[in-house]
């Protein structure tokens, strides 16, 4: 990497020689557990209401600095950016959100 190109992002883990493990074959058809549906429902309300894009939530999650997005789980990560994107645009105060 020179000088000139910035360091990957968080998120971006793709050849992270820490983050390699053994080829596993993925169950495609697995549902989220339920924390995952109710999280997955939220963000379809959010964004058929108009109050977030799935681009928005990209940018929120990948904004979660480095040490809590790898301590937080998938479904755990999109919770964390809806929470701060709704702070962000005023649909909710920071003190409604729970820690």
């Amino acid at each position: 990497m020179d000088e000139d190109t910035p360091p990957p992002a968080t998120h971006d883990l793709g050849g992270a020689p820490r983050f390699r493990c053994t080829p596993v074959e993925p169950d495609d058809n697995a549902p989220p557990d339920e924390f995952g549906k109710r999280v997955d429902a939220l963000r379809q309300l959010l964004a058929q209401r108009g109050l977030m894009s799935v681009d928005e939530l990209r940018r929120c999650v990948e904004a979660i600095p480095d040490a809590e997005y790898h301590a937080l789980g998938y479904y755990e990560r999109w919770l964390r950016a809806i929470s701060g994107l709704m702070v962000e645009k005023g649909v909710v105060g920071a003190k409604d959100i729970a820690s």
